[in-house]
């Protein structure tokens, strides 16, 4: 095998397997547009998300810190907690590629961002975890894309060379991190895109 033929994949999980769509999960609750722009911000762009995906904040926390930012009640801003982890569910094209890779045989991994409770929830209502060689969740390593040290430690742990190893997100500062720490990269768009340009890269 040459020492720059990719074989491994890395997947992202919301916004690939999984649909993440904020301004649906505010859309649900609230008719002003104002309103969900503004909590947008104040909730899911909001350094303390980052936080809580990386494991520095439990939910409690993040809850508590949101009420007193927003001014919106802590039963309203549980029930949007609890709404976007319903939201995500299977986006199937992607979900078959997936399947459709490990039934070659080539190695798969899983590379997100979200807090442990999250992950915990997705592990029970989903089942295409056991197509993962190794899955990283920021969450538990209490590290978050896209720094380099989550690329880093998902290599080290799995020993995987970066030249031989090519990351799917949907986001494209993401995609930048995955190349500045030394792997392919795909931005996703829809599965027939990334399909092609990950078999383009396979090819090689």
């Amino acid at each position: 095998m040459g020492g720059g033929k990719i074989r491994n994949v890395i997947f992202d999980l919301g916004g690939v397997l999984l649909d993440w769509n904020p301004e649906k999960i505010l859309g649900g609750f609230y008719a002003d547009p104002a309103l969900r722009a503004s909590l947008q911000q104040s909730l899911f762009l909001h350094p303390e998300w980052r936080a809580l995906n990386r494991g520095e904040l439990t939910e409690g926390d993040f809850l508590a810190r949101a009420e007193q930012r927003t001014g919106r009640g802590g039963a309203e801003l549980a029930a949007l907690l609890d709404a976007m982890r319903e939201s995500l569910i299977t986006k199937p094209d992607t979900v078959a590629l997936l399947q459709s890779l490990h039934r070659r045989g080539v190695p798969l991994y899983c590379l997100s961002d979200m807090p442990i409770s999250v992950y915990a929830y997705l592990r029970v209502r989903h089942d295409f975890w056991s197509a993962f060689s190794g899955i990283v969740i920021s969450g538990e390593v209490r590290m978050a894309k896209p720094d380099r040290e989550i690329f880093d430690h998902l290599l080290t742990r799995f020993k995987l060379r970066p030249e031989q190893t090519v990351f799917i997100d949907d986001l494209p500062l993401n995609v930048d991190g995955a190349i500045a720490a030394g792997l392919h990269a795909i931005q996703f768009r829809d599965a027939v895109q990334c399909t092609r340009d990950l078999d383009a890269l396979l090819a090689r």
